[in-house]
């Protein structure tokens, strides 16, 4: 399916919506469960995702020399870390656009406690060659905390497996929090207790063994913010969806899309199996800071260009490293609704404005090879007539997309 059109709804709609599962909490369950030992059967509930799937397909082939792990950055960071740490002999690769983005500071991490590592190609990026582990007595590292912290994550979930465990000093301001403490939580629940002090920016992790433990994946709050998006969006005051599968005391960052979107005119109402989405009135302009939640910037931006909202954003500067750079493909797309991304500070803040001009129009939105353009800008679709070139790039993370949009359509 080269593209998909959408038309604008005539009706309202109140639908019940089955999220898909966390990416992030699978990746890491998958992690930890194998650290331990454990059967995949002790997972449940694991996301249908390309990437989630991908670990899942590299983790039970074991004799394989060679680990592709396609576009999914999470399975680079985190499969590399669990072969090193395990002894194993891999080459780690990847797509083309996988092979661009920098793993220098997590294999820096690595080999600093034993792993050889080499680059096939260039100094810093993929592929890798891993070739066993040789412990190097270090029980101390410093991480830059203003990076992916994917690769802290990484790092943390192989540290009790360390003969002295292992220090971790994070430097500079720490990004995505919440996915870090999402790790430790993780961690916790499989049997590893850990020393943190947030202030200072260190974390102890002493030697400890892995429990093979049940554990149950949350549905996806990022895949939750679609959603809100929709109802966001929608012309109908009456308009609500309930979403399945979300805790109320929740381990995801991207959680924060409760908060943030009730500034732009959505209300939450916690229901016991998951959470109620209603129309509220919006603000007329709004500021946030994205960094625990970078991967919800691009869905907030596309509604608060469509209700013209002024909105400014900071911490949104690991955007430019992701799938494809999501800052200038925002700009690019966001101009054909009529409104203007502005860097006003380099790789710190940023101000949408604009008067969206898509309703006498068809705009054809490009998506870059990245899930997030295509969903973030699906909404749109609810208020005039839109076509999304390669919409089957949500497989990477929410493969059921269109087929729930399709749900919310017809009942409108």
């Amino acid at each position: 399916m080269d593209q998909i059109r959408l038309f604008p709804i005539k009706h309202s709609f109140q639908e019940i919506i089955s999220l898909p599962a966390s990416k992030s909490e699978s990746n890491r369950s998958l992690i930890l469960n194998a650290l331990a030992g454990g059967d995949l059967s002790n997972l449940s509930n694991l996301a249908e995702a390309r990437d989630t799937q991908t670990m899942i397909r590299l983790l039970s082939q074991k004799d394989q020399e060679v680990a592709d792990v396609l576009d999914a950055g999470t399975t680079m960071r985190f499969l590399t870390t669990y072969y090193a740490i395990t002894g194993q002999k891999k080459r780690m690769t990847g797509t083309p656009r996988m092979c661009e983005r920098p793993i220098g500071i997590l294999v820096d991490a690595l080999r600093n406690l034993g792993a050889d590592i080499e680059y096939e190609n260039k100094e810093g990026y993929p592929p890798l060659l891993l070739s066993g582990f040789t412990y190097t007595g270090n029980r101390s590292l410093s991480m830059r905390g203003d990076v992916s912290s994917q690769f802290i994550s990484a790092i943390l979930m192989l540290a009790p497996l360390l003969p002295e465990g292992l220090h971790v000093k994070i430097t500079g301001s720490l990004g995505s929090k919440p996915y870090i403490e999402m790790t430790l939580a993780q961690m916790k629940h499989f049997g590893i207790e850990s020393k943190v002090d947030w202030e200072n920016g260190e974390i102890d992790i002493a030697h400890q063994t892995y429990n093979s433990i049940p554990f149950a994946v949350e549905s996806d709050w990022s895949g939750a913010s679609y959603w809100y998006s929709m109802v966001a969006i929608s012309p109908f005051e009456d308009t609500s969806l309930e979403l399945l599968g979300l805790k109320e005391n929740s381990l995801q960052g991207d959680s924060e899309i409760k908060s943030i979107m009730e500034l732009l005119g959505v209300k939450s109402t916690f229901t016991g199996r998951g959470y109620r989405l209603t129309k509220c009135p919006s603000e007329e302009s709004a500021t946030w800071d994205f960094t625990d939640c970078p991967d919800l910037a691009q869905t907030i931006c596309v509604v608060a260009a469509v209700k013209n909202i002024t909105f400014t954003l900071t911490g949104i500067e690991s955007l430019k490293v992701k799938e494809t750079d999501r800052v200038l493909a925002l700009q690019n797309e966001l101009a054909k609704l009529g409104s203007q991304l502005v860097e006003l500070e380099k790789n710190h803040l940023y101000q949408l404005s604009g008067d969206f001009s898509g309703r006498d129009t068809c705009p054809e939105i490009e998506t870059y090879d990245d899930h997030r353009m295509a969903m973030a800008f699906a909404p749109v679709g609810l208020l005039c007539e839109l076509i999304i070139h390669e919409p089957g790039v949500v497989a990477k993370s929410y493969p059921s997309f269109w087929d729930h949009l399709n749900k919310i359509l017809k009942s409108a």
